[in-house]
């Protein structure tokens, strides 16, 4: 993954340290969320007993936040994807050479590109950064 961090995600993921206990390489927006990436192993620390941990770090950062486990490869993609954009469902997810292809009911299409497409750029770039390739919702 290639992240270019600038001071505010770096701010956010010296907190999310301190305060969590687990370190994090990867922070990024979606949906107004700040969404942390850590191992899997550490998701669960991360969000701490009933929710704890991420019930302090909210009102700190003044945003929603959410934490998911890291894909260890191309494989996981549908899993990492589905709790980024989650409570949006889609139907199909399809990896080619050069693009990953969502395919979603109407609704979910709708919900997963936002309004003046900000979500599926968001997302876009999330998964540029992760797998290095494109991005196409039909």
């Amino acid at each position: 993954m290639k992240q270019t961090l600038d001071m505010r995600f770096i701010r956010y993921l010296n907190l999310f340290e301190r305060v969590m206990g687990v370190r994090s390489k990867n922070c990024f927006f979606y949906n107004n969320y700040v969404i942390f990436a850590v191992p899997s192993s550490l998701v669960s620390k991360a969000i701490g007993e009933k929710g704890k941990n991420v019930k302090k770090l909210m009102p700190i950062l003044g945003k929603k936040i959410k934490i998911v486990a890291l894909p260890k490869s191309i494989e996981d993609t549908e899993r990492f994807i589905s709790e980024i954009v989650g409570p949006v469902q889609f139907k199909n997810l399809e990896i080619t050479q050069k693009e990953i292809i969502i395919s979603a009911s109407k609704q979910s299409k709708a919900a997963l590109i936002g309004r003046n497409k900000v979500r599926f750029n968001e997302l876009k770039k999330i998964i540029n950064e992760f797998f290095g390739k494109d991005l196409k919702i039909i």
